[in-house]
This record gives structure tokens, C-alpha cells and sequence, in this order.
């Protein structure tokens, strides 16, 4: 890797460990409201000052990024998995198993993404379960036709056709050569769809359709300081952009260097 993808390691392991330690190094309950603290600028004793309700930001931020990078994590993932096992079901099988999944790629393709999280976010509101289930409805796609491509190139690779040939099963070819080879790609995937779906779900949240207030994410928190603007508290929408972009920067050049990375082996 170059000298960019280590720095973006560092800074991905820099968040990481701020997200996980913040709160607990916490004096109380950071989730207790203290109104007589509300509204404070940045200083020694809260370096990312304190929201309305006197939440001390650096540890909500850190609580709310928590919160984001695990449901993109999550996401990512289950979007990997779903778009892999599809494009090798597409590109091992043909016919009208390739047919049906494209058609459904192509359709979710033709639908607007926000607009689908947006409907169905609205029926399972505060759901993290529906908020995953939505990311992941329309972000395996683009694994999916890589994949399969992949797939139907490999399908009449030598050693496959002479594991037809032998008598091995479909299940013994899939497990032991089809996966094997997709893993790559599914790796790739996953760290290229963790700062867009990040930027989703905040959005998700920004519109007010995300997360109940416990269980914050950077975008909740964005959506939060509109009002905050207005009082001159700049910092309650600063400091949760400026980790959104960092962290997504970070995580999208480790994409880019992985990206590279498996075409320069592949090639």
C-alpha cells in the first residue's frame, strides 16, 4: 500500500478507537441531560462543546459514530453476501436463474435508492433493522453483476470443466472454487459500500427518518443542530460533519488502494 492508504488505516484506526474509548473514559451518564451546561462553545472541559440539552459532543459524536460506522459495517457486509451469492447463482446456473436476478438489479437500478430507504425507513420507524434491511435492498447490485462476470468467465475455466467432467457436484464446485474466487471481490465491495452507505443512512437520519434520539447517529446529530445554527452554536454541526467526512475520506481511499490492489493481482 502507499503512503495514502496507510495514512487512511491510521486515521480509520484513530476513529475507530475514539468511537469505542470516548465514552467510556465519560464522567456519568452521557445520555443525562444537565440544561444548565447547554449551549457551551468549545473549551478545556468540552473540547467539542455541549448541545441544548448540555450533552458534552465529543462523547455524543463519538457515541453517534459508533452508531454509524457499525451499521455500515453491518450493511456492507450483508449487501457482500447477498450481492456474491446472487452473482454466482447468476453466473453458475445461466438461463433463467441469470435472467430473474438481473431483471431485479436492473429494476432496483431504475428506482431512485433514496426514495425506496425513504419508504421503507417511514413504515418501521426508528428501526435499525429496517434502516440495514433498505441499504442493503439496493447496494448489492453493483457486487452482484461484478461478480457474476467474474463467475461466468470462471465457469469455463479449465480446472471447473475438469471438475465437471470428474463428477464433482454443483455444491462441491460452488464451495471450493466459485466462492474462493469471489472473495476478492467481495472484500473490494465491502469497504467501497461502507463510506456510501455511511453517507446514506446520515441522510436517512438528517430527514428525520433514521434513528430514535438513544441510539444517535452523525446524521441524527446533524439533523439535531438546524435549530442550533440559529443561536450561533456552530459547533453542534461541525464537529459531527467534519467526522463524516474523515471517516468516509478514510475508508473510501482504503477502497480505492484495495480495488487496486486485487486488479494489479488479478492481472
Amino acid at each position: 500500500m502507499g503512503v495514502g492508504a496507510w495514512l487512511a488505516l491510521l486515521a480509520v484506526a484513530l476513529m475507530a478507537a475514539y468511537a469505542l474509548c470516548a465514552p467510556w473514559l465519560a464522567s456519568g451518564d452521557p445520555l443525562d441531560s444537565d440544561f444548565s451546561r447547554g449551549g457551551l462553545a468549545p473549551s478545556w472541559t468540552a473540547w467539542f462543546g455541549t448541545d441544548a440539552a448540555g450533552h458534552d459532543l465529543f462523547v455524543r459524536v463519538a457515541l453517534a459514530l459508533r452508531v454509524s460506522l457499525l451499521i455500515a459495517l453491518v450493511t456492507a457486509l450483508s449487501s457482500a453476501v447477498v450481492g456474491t451469492l446472487a452473482g454466482i447463482a447468476a453466473g453458475m446456473l445461466g438461463g433463467w436463474t441469470d435472467r430473474i436476478v438481473m431483471r431485479c438489479a436492473d429494476t432496483l437500478c431504475a428506482l431512485p435508492h433514496l426514495l425506496v430507504g425513504v419508504l421503507i425507513v417511514a413504515l418501521f420507524r426508528g428501526s435499525v433493522l429496517a434502516i440495514i434491511c433498505s441499504l442493503v435492498l439496493t447496494h448489492w447490485i453493483s457486487i452482484a453483476r461484478v461478480v457474476r462476470a467474474q463467475t461466468i468467465g470462471l465457469r469455463h475455466a479449465d480446472y471447473v470443466e475438469a471438475a465437471w467432467l470428474a463428477g464433482m457436484s454443483r455444491m462441491h464446485i460452488l464451495v471450493y472454487h466459485f466462492v474462493p474466487a469471489s472473495l476478492g471481490q467481495a472484500l473490494v465491495g465491502v469497504t467501497l459500500l461502507v463510506p456510501h452507505t455511511i453517507w446514506h443512512e446520515s441522510t436517512l437520519s438528517f430527514l428525520g427518518l433514521g434513528l430514535p434520539a438513544h441510539m444517535a447517529s452523525l446524521g441524527t446529530l446533524m439533523s439535531d443542530a438546524q435549530g442550533a445554527l440559529l443561536l450561533g452554536q456552530w459547533w453542534t454541526l461541525v464537529f459531527p460533519c467534519l467526522l463524516l467526512v474523515l471517516v468516509t475520506l478514510a475508508v473510501a481511499v482504503l477502497g480505492a488502494a484495495a480495488k487496486r490492489r486485487f486488479t494489479g493481482a488479478m492481472a
